[in-house]
């Protein structure tokens, strides 16, 4: 009897572990959108797709110069309000191309791309 009270709480233990790591092993915030936190423009590193883990995290409005950004990279714009990011030829934000909308994302070749915007609603 008492082998069988063991085993019943040894067996209750590893459960609860299990149940316990597993719960929160995998778990991101509800407003992550692969790995970028809400509010925020992610780059990732090139040639990651699908889209993981962001390189380059922006959350201020206005131009972002970008450096040493070559080949495909997926930009995500996880912005909330409708707010738009463009990725630009220029730096300082200049000579942008069409914005990317709130919730979207790219797979842009950044070699030619020297900024990015993050333009207000």
């Amino acid at each position: 009897m008492r082998k069988m009270i063991r085993g019943a709480a040894a067996f209750a233990t590893a459960t609860a572990a299990v149940l316990a790591l597993g719960g929160t092993a995998g778990a991101h915030p509800a407003d992550a959108w692969a790995g970028c936190p809400d509010g925020a423009v992610c780059i990732y590193p090139q040639n990651q797709n699908p889209a993981v883990k962001p390189s380059q995290i922006y959350y201020s409005y206005g131009a972002h110069n970008l450096s040493n950004q070559f080949g495909n990279h997926w930009v995500l714009n996880n912005q909330t309000g409708g707010a738009s990011a463009s990725l630009c030829y220029g730096s300082g934000g200049g000579n942008c191309g069409n914005p990317i909308a709130a919730g979207t994302g790219v797979y842009a070749d950044l070699g030619p791309i020297n900024s990015i915007t993050l333009n207000r609603p």
